[in-house]
């Protein structure tokens, strides 16, 4: 028995309902093929950091600098975690406490400019994130976001633009980033932009952190003032945050998450970062993020002989955003189709989407939780061939992608 299912069973002892959730989430994790571009499959390494006596600990404030007494070894674990985040990005400064990245860029935010202020960022329809000024979040409601977007024809970000309404407006900071832009983010360019204007540049680097580790997107780091990222999606960490900054910033960014917006850090989870920071440094990682862009492109590639529209005709990167409208199904309808044949990703706006956000034109897909399963190109063209069956032939062809993605599954066993 593995020491995921000996857990499973302790919980049991005390609580089999949940102990029964967590076995059927397993279950599903085995037997689906996950292509969320925001999700991954953590190292057993990682999964054992997260579950260890370390969550007893209260440990307000940092290392050496602690409220509370017995915080030696914790304080051990975080420097560890620093030290690693610091070495594997090239980073002057690492925080890494953030409870998760909405977390983290709250409190990049609440260190730099202050409620009112003028910003840029990328736009939710175009593939930015609730946190970079949507008005439903946080963000939106205390500063003042002026959102810049794609280019209506060819889907990538309009940098002209973007140059021009700076320039104009003079904002206090500029961000930049995406949750679903399959495509190289020039940051020297924006930075430049932001820079030459007077404007503090920060980028959230959270679904590409990395393909940045390994070289496979250009980092913002030497670019940007500060840097925020989750620790999971391509990471392959523990769910959680972090920013990176320039020293200059490292008092007002820690001041920010502590007192600022948080309390005592996730000591458990920060030992989860820590060992994926490790792992990350690994060449084994480096050839692990490759794969997940040659994935990337060869599912993309199969799609599009397939007859799917995708957003910016491909990707550069661990995420495709197909275009359902040429296939006369939304988005929501294909996320429930792809679900009961046991793949899942998720339904996404596209550009100029005329469906309301709860239904949607569009759906996203990524590679870097397959990929860790050990799916190649092959298994990626596959892929496509079932998704397109089940946007084109799904009553009469159901079983058969069920079965088909079992044999997949079954050849890329997880957790055994």
């Amino acid at each position: 028995m593995s020491f995921i299912q000996e857990g499973i069973s302790l919980v049991a002892q005390t609580d089999p309902e949940v102990a029964q959730s967590i076995q059927r989430e397993l279950d599903r994790q085995k037997g689906n093929i996950e292509l969320i571009a925001s999700e991954n499959i953590v190292s057993p390494a990682v999964l054992a950091a997260m579950g260890t006596v370390l969550t007893n600990k209260y440990a307000e404030g940092y290392s050496g600098r602690r409220y509370y007494g017995g915080c030696e070894y914790v304080d051990e674990v975080e420097t560890l975690a620093i030290e690693r985040a610091k070495k594997l990005f090239g980073a002057e400064h690492a925080n890494v406490q953030p409870h998760s990245g909405a977390q983290a860029n709250l409190a990049a935010y609440m260190a730099v400019i202050d409620p009112g202020d003028k910003v840029f960022g990328l736009s939710l329809a175009a593939g930015g994130h609730l946190t970079h000024g949507a008005p439903a979040n946080a963000s939106g409601k205390l500063y003042d976001f002026t959102q810049y977007g794609t280019d209506p024809v060819t889907g990538l970000i309009d940098y002209d633009f973007l140059a021009e309404k700076v320039a104009e407006e003079k904002p206090k900071l500029v961000v930049a980033g995406a949750s679903a832009y399959p495509r190289i983010i020039d940051f020297e360019r924006i930075g430049r932009i932001a820079h030459d204007n007077g404007a503090l540049f920060m980028v959230d680097m959270a679904h590409i952190a990395g393909l940045v580790a390994s070289g496979d997107h250009p980092s913002p780091v030497p670019y940007a003032d500060i840097v925020t990222t989750t620790t999971h999606k391509t990471l392959r960490g523990p769910r959680g945050g972090m920013i990176l900054c320039r020293s200059e910033f490292a008092k007002k960014i820690d001041h920010a998450i502590f007192p600022g917006t948080q309390g005592g850090p996730l000591e458990h989870v920060i030992a989860g970062k820590a060992v994926c920071f490790l792992e990350a440094l690994s060449d084994d990682f480096r050839e692990y993020q490759h794969r997940i862009v040659r994935n990337s492109k060869a599912l993309a590639d199969a799609l599009l002989e397939k007859g799917f529209s995708l957003v910016t005709g491909g990707t550069d990167n661990h995420m495709s955003l197909i275009d359902l409208r040429p296939m006369g199904v939304t988005g929501i309808d294909m996320q429930h189709r792809l679900d009961s044949v046991r793949i899942t990703a998720n339904k996404n706006a596209v550009p100029n989407d005329p469906q309301k956000a709860s239904v949607t034109s569009g759906l996203r897909v990524g590679t870097p939780a397959v990929t860790t399963r050990g799916f190649n190109e092959d298994d990626m063209r596959e892929v496509a061939e079932l998704i397109y069956l089940t946007a084109s032939r799904y009553d009469e062809k159901k079983n058969e992608i069920i079965e088909r993605v079992k044999a997949l599954c079954d050849a890329h066993p997880i957790y055994e």
